[in-house]
C-alpha cells in the first residue's frame, strides 16, 4: 500500500519534471511520456497521479495556487497586505527566497502551457487557473472596498509580473513605490 507521504512525493516529482520539460524545451516536446521519463517513473505511475495530459497540466497550474498561496500566508505573516503581496515584482535571482523562486518557475512553466494543443474539449488547464486566478481575485476583493480599485490593483500586479516574467528590465524602484503609493491611496 502507498502511503500518502510516498504518493505526493511522486506527484511533486512529476510536477517537477513537467515543469523543468516546459521551461527547457516548451509544450511541444511535453508528452506522457516524456514526463515519466524525466520524473523518473513508468507511464502507469504518471496515469495513476494524472488521468491526462490535461489533469498534468492542471495539476501543474494548481500547484502554481497552491505556491501563490504559500507566499501569500509567509508575505502576510510578515505584515504585508494581501494588496502589498499582490503588487510586488518577482525577483527571480533572489536566491535566499525559495517560495518566490518556486513560484515563478511555476508561473513560466504554466504560461507554457498555453502554446499547445489540449486532449479534451473540456479543458482542465483553462480551469485550474481560472480558478487560482479568482483565489487571488477574492483576497484583493476581501481587502479592498472598491471594486474598480480592486481590479485596478490586480490588473498593475498582473502587467508587474509579466513584465518580471518577460526578463524586461523592472520598474525604476523609487517610482514604482509612488505607483504602489497611489494605488493604495498613501
Amino acid at each position: 500500500m502507498t502511503n500518502t507521504r510516498d504518493a505526493s512525493g511522486t506527484r511533486d516529482r512529476i510536477l517537477d519534471a513537467l515543469e523543468t520539460l516546459l521551461l527547457d524545451k516548451g509544450m511541444s516536446q511535453v508528452t506522457l511520456e516524456s514526463v515519466a521519463k524525466a520524473a523518473g517513473v513508468s507511464k502507469g505511475g504518471l496515469l495513476y497521479h494524472f488521468k491526462s495530459k490535461d489533469a498534468l497540466l492542471a495539476g501543474l497550474v494548481r500547484r502554481l495556487g497552491e505556491r501563490a498561496e504559500q507566499q501569500l500566508k509567509s508575505a502576510v505573516d510578515q505584515g504585508k497586505s494581501v494588496t502589498e503581496w499582490y503588487l510586488q515584482a518577482p525577483h527571480p535571482d533572489n536566491e535566499t527566497d525559495a517560495l518566490e523562486i518556486a513560484l515563478y518557475r511555476s508561473m513560466l512553466a504554466a504560461m507554457r502551457t498555453v502554446d499547445g494543443p489540449h486532449d479534451t474539449d473540456e479543458d482542465e488547464v483553462d480551469r485550474a487557473l481560472t480558478e487560482v486566478m479568482a483565489t487571488w481575485k477574492a483576497g484583493l476583493d476581501k481587502e479592498i472596498r472598491d471594486p474598480v480599485q480592486a481590479e485596478i490593483v490586480q490588473l498593475v500586479g498582473d502587467g508587474v509580473y509579466l513584465r518580471a516574467l518577460l526578463g524586461m528590465p523592472p520598474v525604476e524602484p523609487e517610482l514604482y513605490r509612488k505607483v504602489v503609493d497611489r494605488l493604495l491611496g498613501d
